[in-house]
């Protein structure tokens, strides 16, 4: 790390900002800056824009177009879509969530969604009362509250605790999300141990946590998970998720950025008045002079280019699995409609009880014997992802996330212990189906199943999640602490900001690191 004064050498190109890396943060951080009459350059070291928000044809000679990694979208604020004029949709799951399981030895299971009166139903056939139903509509009636006033403050400076507090207004649900570990309140709200699984598993998605675990992240994991949009609302991006990093990379360069692809950062020196990056390509080394750099990479990478410390290491724990069907499986539950247990999210394995013993084996170094999942059908919502003659025949695409697969698990033997959680996960769906899954998967140009399964340490490998974890780190409050900054994205050096998940107030699809980041480098003037 370059301790003195930083001048672009001769014939150097200088730009107002270099943004390193082309993710969906990275291009909202351009496209904003571009806007704004910046010069900017965005370096990529794939060929491709993206990130982890893709859309990609996994099967050889299927035509179906599977947002590989990350699949929904509920933090991206319209005020980002709409400043940005981009040409992005997003449609509306007509089922919130279907969760099968047996009772008094039938199949049978929670379907949530298709209306008021449909859900309590649903509710009082399973728990036998209305009790649980009401205890439903109150806690998520609590959260809906507090979705409506946190959501907006993300694209906006950083609020202190206090003011956030204030923003909430709501002391109750306060102490719920923000001060006791979410497990109390859930067992406080509820008694039933599928229902309490159910509201639980918005805390665990990509976190290894338990529901009492004093460090709280999985209450923060919960509140970034119920606050999107200002509704909570999980939607399918229509034409996938690669439709969205398109038109962003399309409103950048008609903007004026320029994309750079293959191009990767490998050193970044600052004084924090002038910057210098080196780059990397196949035909050599470069170096480009800037302003601002802004990282859109995680916390350790950006110490890497850095030369800084680097962070306390993260750990993903999620099994990420795309399959394509020819059919949608029957389900032992017959007085639901595949097509709709699958529309929405389905659980598998995840019971109050059986999250907890799944974690418990997971953080005791074993693989969970039945490994809790969420499955959800783009294809239900957006058949425009399968070509029409794939469409026509009743093809359908699945994506699995599987909880409690911490990325320690692989260590020993990668690739059997991924083959040995994919099983037992399988196994956990199967259970639930009148059919097997394999009967139903479609096969590829080479006569394989359609089916591709991804653990922590593919997703450090593919796209440089460090130790798979999705979010770069934990996640953080939405408001400020020590050390972080007018807008959660600055760094100890002045110019050099973070546009990335591992920023405050990131993680997930939103573009709020990118916009903020953007925002901090134009009141910088």
């Amino acid at each position: 790390m370059l301790r003195r004064t930083v001048t672009a050498r001769e014939g150097t190109r200088t730009y107002d900002a270099v943004v390193v890396g082309g993710g969906h943060n990275g291009l909202v951080a351009a496209a904003y800056l571009a806007r704004a009459g910046r010069s900017v350059l965005v370096l990529e070291r794939l060929d491709r824009t993206g990130g982890a928000a893709v859309s990609t044809r996994p099967f050889p000679g299927v035509d179906a177009r599977l947002s590989r990694y990350s699949y929904l979208v509920s933090l991206l604020p319209r005020k980002i879509v709409g400043d940005l004029g981009l040409d992005f949709r997003v449609r509306t799951r007509t089922v919130s969530s279907y969760t099968p399981a047996e009772r008094d030895g039938r199949p049978t299971g929670l379907l949530v969604g298709g209306g008021e009166r449909r859900t309590r139903e649903a509710f009082a056939r399973l728990t036998g009362s209305g009790s649980e139903y009401r205890a439903w509509r109150r806690f998520h009636g609590m959260t809906g509250r507090v979705a409506e006033r946190v959501f907006p403050t993300l694209t906006g400076p950083l609020p202190t605790r206090g003011e956030l507090r204030r923003t909430v207004d709501d002391e109750e649900a306060w102490r719920a999300l923000f001060e006791e570990p979410i497990g109390v309140a859930v067992e406080e709200n509820f008694t039933d141990d599928l229902v309490r699984g159910v509201v639980l598993t918005d805390a665990l998605i990509g976190t290894f946590a338990d529901a009492h675990d004093p460090t709280l992240q999985q209450n923060r994991c919960f509140l970034y998970h119920v606050i999107g949009g200002g509704t909570g609302d999980w939607n399918v991006p229509v034409g996938g998720m690669g439709a969205l990093t398109d038109a962003l990379a399309a409103a950048a360069r008609d903007a004026g950025a320029v994309i750079a692809t293959g191009h990767e950062a490998v050193r970044i020196d600052t004084d924090g008045r002038t910057a210098e990056v080196t780059h990397r390509t196949a035909d050599g080394e470069g170096v480009t002079a800037a302003r601002h750099v802004l990282v859109n990479a995680s916390p350790r990478e950006l110490a890497a280019l850095t030369g800084d410390t680097s962070p306390a290491p993260a750990e993903g724990a999620q099994l990420k699995v795309n399959m394509l069907l020819t059919r949608l499986p029957r389900l032992r539950d017959g007085s639901v409609d595949p097509r709709e247990a699958f529309a929405g999210t389905f659980h598998v394995a995840e019971g109050y009880g059986q999250l907890a013993a799944a974690h418990a084996q997971a953080a005791a170094g074993d693989p969970p014997a039945a490994p809790p999942s969420e499955i959800y059908c783009h294809s239900l919502t957006d058949p425009t992802i399968l070509s029409p003659e794939l469409a026509a025949r009743g093809y359908q695409t699945l994506t699995l996330f599987g909880l409690h697969t911490p990325a320690r698990l692989f260590a020993r033997d990668h690739d059997a212990v991924r083959e040995e959680l994919l099983a037992a996960t399988l196994a956990q769906l199967d259970a639930h189906l009148a059919e097997p899954l394999a009967d139903c998967l479609a096969t590829d140009a080479d006569g394989r199943p359609c089916l591709e399964a991804k653990s922590p340490l593919d997703l450090e490998r593919e796209l440089g999640l460090p130790g798979g974890n999705i979010f770069h780190r934990a996640l953080s409050w939405p408001h400020a602490q020590e050390g972080t900054g007018r807008w959660g994205v600055e760094t100890r050096h002045a110019n050099v900001l973070l546009c990335g998940a591992g920023a405050v107030r990131g993680g997930g699809v939103s573009g709020v690191p990118g916009h903020n980041a953007a925002m901090a480098v134009l009141e910088a003037g």
